[in-house]
């Protein structure tokens, strides 16, 4: 706790009850020193029975250092669950030992008729009181609806969500838009209103002209626009693929990959690094950083988070594109622009997070590209899960790209490999063996971090857009 500033230091009442609801420790700043003091107790000689000598006590102090952080508890503590049964008597009865597994067990603990116990599935978010300012329902005006909104289970919108206008297509569609939609137009119209939006518009369809299919990220990587602008262009140039060897990509107005064999270049390939017993090495071995993580997860208890900055159309309309705020450390041109790592996957380089989604085109390692490229020329049909390649290219590609990143790991910790056996298909088996001190992982952790503003899971740019 104390090494992550982030953090509260939680106290359990019960220590041994998982049911136990913590009260949590603000983190303070203090200059103050500890002391070590000693009382010594001297008697002195009685020599007369009914005389009083008052004992001699002297006091020894010794500072042994300077305490600069403090925790303090001062939130309210919330109630204490406990596993407890009440029977018709009104006798309560602990259910520790009929609900807790703490060793293996034989089926007739599982089949045992027990009481209906439910634990309350949250407690309080907060543990400081705080004033709800309870406000009156909204009266509209009469004649007035509310939005309609998709989805069944949306509770509590006053208003539907701002829609961007973009146009989405799956697989088994079987046209393709060839313009935008006039709000798209009006919406980027409303937005362009300095030169620098007008040479981003350009550079953009300049990329979609040299390929006509482009991931987010790449787009990132290749100019410098702000994503709150480029949410508003992207559906003004292009049309976004939900489904299909495209999915999760922008793709130009007017093409349409599914009629192009060579358009099999720009698929898409999910690639997650594999970890594990049978791989070699553990998840907590390996120097590249899920970006979230469950065991990583604070409490909304925890410290206040920095408000976000709320971009509105006016911060937009002032070229916030480019201009940007002052004092920021890189120029206008490249302040906005992610690193290439984010979309390119090169030999003898680790990918910044372990789930990435690369085109084809993308994959600069020369063995990889003769994978893709087995069939040119004899494309006969383009299908939902291969697309254009080869059945099972997909798999071909993760085999050889797990391999490459094996020999990586290996390069930059070979005491996880200490055995290297090899299997009957001629592939790398490695057997794990952690030897490293923690103080190592952290060293070579932090020669491997990952890009600013990158995205590993599949783009959830859909949410931005309906």
């Amino acid at each position: 706790i104390y090494a992550d500033p982030a953090k509260r230091l939680e106290l359990y009442f019960r220590p041994k009850d998982p049911y136990c609801h913590p009260v949590c420790a603000n983190r303070f700043p203090t200059s103050t020193m500890l002391l070590r003091v000693r009382r010594r107790t001297k008697k002195k000689q009685q020599l007369d029975p009914e005389e009083q000598i008052q004992p001699e006590v002297q006091f020894e102090m010794e500072i042994l250092g300077i305490v600069t952080t403090v925790y303090k508890f001062q939130g309210m503590s919330d109630f204490q669950y406990l596993a407890m049964h009440s029977g018709p008597d009104g006798k309560q009865t602990s259910m520790y030992d009929k609900v807790l597994m703490l060793k293996p067990e034989k089926e007739e603990f599982f089949n045992r008729d027990l009481p209906l116990y439910i634990p309350p599935p949250i407690f309080s978010r907060l543990d400081t009181p705080v004033d709800y300012f309870y406000r009156p329902d909204i009266q509209h005006r009469e004649g007035y609806n509310n939005p309609q909104v998709s989805g069944e289970n949306l509770i509590g919108l006053s208003r539907a969500r701002r829609p961007h206008n973009a146009i989405f297509v799956n697989f088994d569609d079987e046209e393709i838009p060839t313009k935008p939609l006039d709000a798209a137009v009006q919406n980027w119209k409303k937005v362009c209103t300095n030169p620098v939006d007008k040479k981003v518009e350009e550079e953009l369809r300049k990329l979609f002209e040299v390929r006509p299919v482009w991931s987010r990220n790449a787009v990132k990587a290749n100019i410098s626009v702000h994503p709150d602008k480029l949410k508003v262009l992207l559906p003004y140039l292009a049309y976004y693929m939900l489904t299909g060897p495209w999915r999760s990509l922008w793709v130009r107005f007017g093409y349409d990959p599914r009629k192009h064999p060579e358009a099999k270049i720009y698929q898409v390939l999910d690639f997650r690094i594999r970890c594990g017993m049978k791989y070699g090495y553990a998840a907590t071995d390996m120097p590249v950083k899920a970006k979230r993580s469950t065991y990583n997860y604070s409490l909304p208890i925890t410290v206040k988070k920095q408000g976000s900055h709320t971009v509105s159309v006016h911060d937009l309309k002032q070229g916030l594109g480019s201009a940007g705020t002052s004092g920021a450390k890189k120029p206008p041109s490249s302040r906005y622009k992610l690193k290439e790592s984010v979309y390119i996957f090169r030999e003898g380089a680790l990918p910044p997070y372990r789930q990435m989604f690369y085109q084809l085109c993308d994959l600069n390692v020369e063995s990889l590209q003769k994978i893709i490229h087995r069939n040119d020329g004899t494309e006969s049909e383009c299908t939902e899960r291969d697309g254009w390649c080869l059945a099972k290219t997909s798999d071909d590609l993760r085999d050889s790209m797990s391999l490459m990143i094996k020999q990586i790991i290996r390069s930059t910790r070979p005491a996880l490999f200490s055995n290297t056996t090899s299997t009957e298909d001629g592939k790398e088996q490695l057997a794990y063996e952690s030897g490293e001190d923690e103080d190592d992982e952290e060293e070579e952790e932090e020669d491997f971090k990952p890009s600013d503003g990158s995205e590993n899971e599949m783009e959830t740019e859909i949410l931005d857009y309906v």
